[in-house]
């Protein structure tokens, strides 16, 4: 059972409740949603250190004023110095370490990305408010201190023997040489300088200005290949979004190196498969998804790198004629044979609606859990492993090249409903992202489910993500033996993991109403807890009052708890 919030001024829903509440603090204050996903991001870099960083890149999927969707890639490239004969001298030969200096190989681009959206906000969406005020939050709590999680201590305690040896992991994220307790408090006064510097110089001093020099320095004395060069060069960019059209809508996703290719492919393919009046948990929809995954994957892992070497225009990737091709491909009677080693990574998902209808989807990672494990002695900056997604074989399609951005798993999704509303949606979990993805949209506009019940009912992953080791096909145990029977019957190698596992992604969503108010139970929004401890769910609308120059947000809630969206 669901219950009804309502709130005027906007929405937004992340991972951790601190994020979305800097959101809304400043829809209330008339800012826009560009502003409050600033906002949401440097507060989630501090309270949910282990997930993401100021250390990473990110990604925007805007839907703008008149509907234009636009994008914003804040991804980094590879030292110029970061060639394979860089690791070969290193003893390096066979993959990138995932952790270390030398794992530290790519540029952070997410403050760029910040940067680039306050910029839109200003130019575009008479944005006023400043870099210092957006900031304020994530400052407050570095210096301050949160309460610890359960999600962090786990996490720590997980990856403790792993990432102790390297530079400023311990006295970091290992206070008194221990693993932070949960509801202990945990502070990054270092990371709060570095903030504090942003938010008076501006977001380029990270990359050209007096920050830089600082990172540029610390970098060196890591053993990472990055200079202050590469630093200099880097620029986010504004980009149109990839696209493809399904009955429910139009979609919209990343281009690479995002994946977003991937989610369109997915979605694309399943469009072309009759079956909507399957059962949503049964074994025909399951295995129609997982099949379509896999016929995905296989063009994603034969084009899909920095575009730049990309022998194809990502977008011809996406006619209308290459999908149905690949959709006549698809056995509805017999799994395929899976042989993918899909990629493991972490990562949050964001999204927020103001009152004037502007949306954001945002992304934002630094790989694996706490990325390189490297922290910068002085800036305090926890530094991604993105580039270990780089090959260090010369024919690989992702072959490691100096200057060269890496594979993304990042994709923030966004859709223009057929029925005049928009969607944005998003998960974490590195290749289960497009998975999860394509399950929640399905739910929710082809099987007429409510968004909550659509992020609550059981989900599966299709190989390996965070945490994961083996790439089977992994249900959750709330499925039914008779589905998981049948999977089994179909060909695929079924693996049962715990109910709400972790493992298969925190999952949200917000749709944007038009013209009135949904009926009761008609919400339009969820968030997935990433523990059994936290929360059922949350779900979140905006909406647009009928004849109205004002907006609303409408919310269910099941259960009480740690709340992870917010309303203003």
């Amino acid at each position: 059972m669901t219950q009804s919030i309502f709130g005027m001024r906007g929405i937004a829903v992340a991972p951790h409740s601190l994020a979305a509440e800097s959101a809304v603090a400043v829809l209330r204050e008339g800012g826009n949603a560009l502003e409050a996903m600033i906002a949401a991001a440097a507060t989630i870099a501090v309270v949910y250190p282990h997930m993401n960083s100021i250390g990473g890149d990110g990604f925007w999927v805007i839907n703008g004023p008149n509907n234009r969707p636009g994008g914003i890639d804040a991804s980094g490239r590879s030292a110029q110095a970061a060639s394979r004969d860089w690791y070969a001298s290193r003893g390096i030969t066979s993959s990138i370490p995932f952790r270390g200096g030398v794992a530290a190989l790519t540029v952070a681009g997410t403050i760029s990305g910040w940067g680039a959206a306050q910029q839109l906000s200003t130019q575009c969406l008479n944005g006023k408010l400043p870099l210092s005020r957006l900031l304020s939050d994530a400052i407050y709590f570095a210096q301050n201190g949160i309460a610890v999680t359960q999600s962090q201590e786990a996490c720590t305690a997980l990856k403790r023997s792993e990432l102790e040896p390297h530079s400023g992991f311990a006295s970091t994220f290992l206070p008194q040489g221990m693993v932070p307790a949960k509801a202990s408090i945990f502070k990054q006064p270092k990371l709060a300088d570095t903030l504090a510097l942003i938010a008076k110089e501006g977001c380029d001093t990270f990359y050209r200005g007096k920050l830089a020099k600082m990172l540029a320095a610390e970098l060196a004395e890591v053993g990472s290949p990055l200079t202050l060069a590469d630093l200099n060069a880097h620029q986010a960019k504004l980009v149109d979004p990839l696209h493809t059209t399904v009955a429910p809508g139009r979609l919209f996703n990343m281009v690479p190196p995002s994946q977003g290719l991937l989610s369109l492919l997915i979605l694309g393919i399943m469009d072309r498969i009759h079956g909507w009046d399957q059962d949503p948990e049964g074994a025909a929809f399951i295995h129609t998804q997982v099949e379509a995954t896999k016929l995905a994957f296989s063009i994603r892992d034969q084009y899909l790198t920095d575009p730049a070497f990309m022998s194809v225009a990502p977008q011809d990737l996406l006619t209308r004629e290459r999908i149905d091709a690949l959709a006549a491909k698809l056995d509805t009677t017999r799994a395929a044979p899976w042989g993918q080693k899909t990629s493991p990574g972490d990562t949050i998902w964001m999204g927020a609606i103001d009152q004037a209808g502007i949306a954001v989807s945002f992304i934002q990672s630094i790989y694996h859990e706490f990325g390189s494990g490297v922290v910068l002695p002085t800036s305090g900056v926890n530094w991604q492993n993105r580039g270990c997604s780089f090959s260090l074989n010369p024919g690989h399609i992702n072959t490691l090249e100096p200057g060269k951005k890496p594979f993304h798993t990042l994709n923030p999704a966004l859709a223009q409903r057929a029925d005049g509303g928009v969607m944005v949606y998003g998960a974490m979990g590195g290749d289960g992202q497009p998975q999860t993805q394509a399950t929640i949209f399905n739910r929710v506009t082809r099987f007429g489910d409510h968004p909550q019940l659509a992020i609550e009912r059981p989900r599966w992953l299709l190989g390996r993500t965070w945490g994961q080791s083996s790439d089977s096909l992994k249900l959750e145990s709330r499925f039914s033996a008779n589905t998981i029977d049948q999977l089994r019957a179909l060909g695929h190698d079924v693996e049962t993991i715990g109910a709400w596992d972790e493992g298969v992604g925190h999952a949200g969503d917000q749709l944007p109403g038009r013209g009135q108010l949904p009926a009761p139970g008609e919400a339009a929004g969820g968030l997935r807890p990433h523990a059994r401890h936290i929360v059922i769910g949350i779900d979140t609308q905006a909406a647009v009052v009928k004849g109205a120059n004002q907006r609303v947000a409408h919310m269910g809630v099941r259960a009480g708890g740690h709340q992870r969206s917010g309303f203003a």
